[in-house]
Parts: C-alpha cells; sequence; structure tokens
C-alpha cells in the first residue's frame, strides 16, 4: 500500500526526494528510503536529478519510469481509426491515423492491426511492448454476445466472431468501450468533472449520445446500451417507430448535428452549405454565438431549447450533481450556448444540476481510451506484493 502511494504521488507531483515522500505518506525516513530501494529494484522509479536552490545539500529526486509499462487506444469511426500509445506516466509517445472511408467490411481486423502499430513504430516500440489496449467505438458491445449494437452505420464490426479474431492476433489483452463513455473517462481524470462520482456527459457530433458515472463507475446497461439517448423520445419530433432501422426520430431530429441544418432553413438563413453533418452544424452554432440578434440568434436559441428538452428527461431520471456538455458542435457555441441551456433546463426540469462545458477538446475519445488502458496497466504493474 506504501508502495503504490508513493507512485501515485510522483505521479501527481513529479519529482520528489525521500524527505518529500516521507512526508506526504507519512512514512519516516528510513521507511521511505526502503521504500524507493524496492521501487527503483523492481525498475518503477528511476533516481533523476537532485533539488538546487535551497539551504543545505541537494537531494536526491526521484520520478516513476516512463518505460515501466506503455498501454494503447484506439478511436474507430466510420471514416478513420485514429491511434496512440501513452507511458505509464501518461504521455502520449506515437501517434498514427489510417483512414478508412469505404473500406471493406472484411478488412476490420487489419485495419486495427495497422493503425496500432503505426502508433506502436511512432513511439519506437514492438506490439509485445503494450501491455494492454482499449478501443473505443461507437455503440457497444453487448456483453451477452459478443456483438457490436447500436452502431449500423460502422461497417465489419458487427461480425459475431470479431472479438475472438483479434484477441487471436494481438499479443496484449484488449478491451472495448463505447466512445462517448471514454469521452467521460477522460472528463473524469484530467477535465471538467475531475473529483464528480456522480455525473452525466452529453456528446454532440456525429450523433447525440450521453455517458452515465453513478457511484464513480461508467453506467454501462444489460446490454452495453446505457447513454443511446439519440432516439430517445422528446417533444417536438415524431413517434417514430423501429427507429434502429430506420435511423431517425427523437432526441437527433431535435437537437443532432443532422437536424441543425434543416432548423437555420426554417428560421430563414440560406448560406447553409453541404457536407458533412457535424462540420456543417459546428459552423453555424458558430456563427449563431457571433450573431447579436436575428436569425442566427433565433438558432441558438432553438438549438439550446432542443438540449435542454432531451437533457430534461434524462435529469429527471438520474438527478446527477452535474452534466457535462461536450463534443465539438456544442463547444462551437461555448459559453453563451451553456448559459442558454441552463436557463432553459432550470424551467424545464425539478432538479438543477450545473452544467460545464468538456475540457478535454484535444481528440477526447482517444484521450479516455488511453486513460482506461492506463488504469488496468498501472494497477498490475504497480503491484509490488507479486
Amino acid at each position: 500500500m506504501n508502495d503504490r502511494a508513493a507512485l501515485d504521488l510522483l505521479l501527481a507531483h513529479g519529482p520528489l526526494s525521500r524527505t518529500k515522500i516521507g512526508k506526504l505518506t507519512g512514512l519516516s525516513k528510513p521507511t521511505a528510503s526502503q521504500l524507493l530501494a524496492r521501487l527503483e529494484a523492481a525498475g518503477l522509479v528511476v533516481a533523476t536529478g537532485t533539488t538546487e536552490g535551497r539551504p543545505g545539500p541537494n537531494a536526491q529526486l526521484y520520478t516513476v519510469n516512463s518505460r515501466a509499462a506503455f498501454a494503447a487506444g484506439l478511436d474507430v469511426t466510420p471514416q478513420r481509426i485514429r491511434a496512440a500509445v501513452a507511458d505509464v506516466t501518461g504521455a502520449t509517445v506515437g501517434e498514427f491515423e489510417l483512414q478508412t472511408p469505404g473500406r471493406r467490411a472484411a478488412s476490420v481486423v487489419k485495419q486495427v492491426t495497422e493503425a496500432l502499430d503505426g502508433a506502436v513504430k511512432a513511439a519506437g516500440l514492438t506490439r509485445s511492448d503494450v501491455h494492454r489496449l482499449v478501443i473505443g467505438t461507437p455503440g457497444a458491445f453487448d456483453p451477452s454476445t459478443g456483438r457490436l449494437r447500436y452502431a449500423s452505420h460502422l461497417p465489419g464490426w458487427h461480425a459475431p466472431t470479431l472479438l475472438d479474431e483479434l484477441a487471436a492476433v494481438l499479443p496484449m489483452p484488449v478491451e472495448y468501450e463505447n466512445d462517448v463513455n471514454l469521452v467521460a473517462v477522460a472528463e473524469q481524470r484530467l477535465g471538467a468533472a475531475h473529483g464528480h462520482e456522480n455525473f452525466m456527459l452529453l456528446w454532440n457530433e456525429e450523433g447525440l449520445g450521453a455517458a452515465l458515472v453513478i457511484g464513480g463507475r461508467l453506467h454501462r446497461g444489460f446490454t452495453g446500451g446505457a447513454g443511446e439517448v439519440g432516439f430517445l423520445p422528446v417533444p417536438g419530433t415524431p413517434l417514430v417507430r423501429q427507429v434502429t432501422k430506420a435511423n431517425s426520430g427523437g432526441f437527433q431530429e431535435l437537437a443532432g448535428a443532422q437536424a441543425l441544418p434543416r432548423l437555420a432553413r426554417e428560421l430563414g438563413i440560406e448560406d447553409v452549405r453541404h457536407g458533412p453533418h457535424t462540420q456543417v452544424a459546428t459552423e453555424l452554432v458558430a456563427r449563431a454565438t457571433a450573431a447579436d440578434e436575428g436569425p442566427y440568434r433565433q438558432l441558438l436559441d432553438a438549438y439550446a431549447t432542443g438540449l435542454a428538452t432531451g437533457l430534461a428527461s434524462m435529469v429527471a431520471v438520474l438527478d446527477p450533481e452535474l452534466v457535462v456538455l461536450s463534443g465539438e458542435v456544442i463547444a462551437a457555441g461555448g459559453e453563451p450556448l451553456r448559459e442558454r441551456v441552463q436557463a432553459e433546463l432550470t424551467e424545464l426540469a425539478a432538479s438543477r444540476p450545473r452544467l460545464v462545458l468538456g475540457a478535454v477538446r484535444e481528440h477526447p475519445v482517444l484521450r479516455g481510451a488511453l486513460e482506461s488502458a492506463l488504469a488496468t496497466t498501472r494497477d498490475e504493474v504497480f503491484d509490488t506484493s507479486r
């Protein structure tokens, strides 16, 4: 327990002296010295420089050995697979992006290995150096069947043997997680939800999705589908049956990226370009945020009302202490959008959680995958009792 406490302190604070580690852990100097000797012999810490600029002799500083272990993460979309490798301290040491539009479904295993190998090579490592891999995808792998659900737009990932095929070619343990859940992991470890045990995250990019953290843990649901709120029936949209087959209806039709161009045209905005939903919606929201009045300001108000309408239903069931608003489309609205959603939600919901903007902006799915892989890796590598 003392070893792990010291390692966690070194991860949190950076290089520390024996005396400082003793003070932070409450251990005596001899015990702290024994602890550091044990960790150094195990290859988990290394000496790195000395203290300077203080009275008395310089003290030796110690830090976590960044090469003690490595973990990898993959962020999968229909257009590309983004891969990264991090050392045990959390620093990214290799990245790679593989474009996948139009790839044949049968090439999924090849895509995964190619993306991973690209990041591993960039890090100057081999596959066998990676302790654990976490793959983030839209939808979720049903734990009872091992098949991907809620992501019909991800070709090739629905084969019943996919997980076995990947396990057969990859030398490290592999975990699979919903992409929005991984954004919540990133926000809880590094961002706006740090220190919160009960919160909800609403994500708006290609689709609308939510992640639920209850008691400090992700809530995935029986089939892994907790948080698939895009099809949530809400006022203001037609009641569509067989929504997963039709891929329409519900919350996504009110406030999803695909709804914003239509809403803009209804408000008389004519310069709405054609293109990917996320890009077009992000541009519209950015313009609306900069406008003082007129149809663009009406667009921002309507979008805020749409987001708050869906959130009100979720808040009524979950009563979270915090709601994190994330994704490119929401980020484009910034603080003006957050304030409007907060005001609308205050009128629509009985409980009134605090709304904040997501703080992890750069590749949040990938960052969450790395943080998830690192958490398990550290538990295993830092266990000096084995």
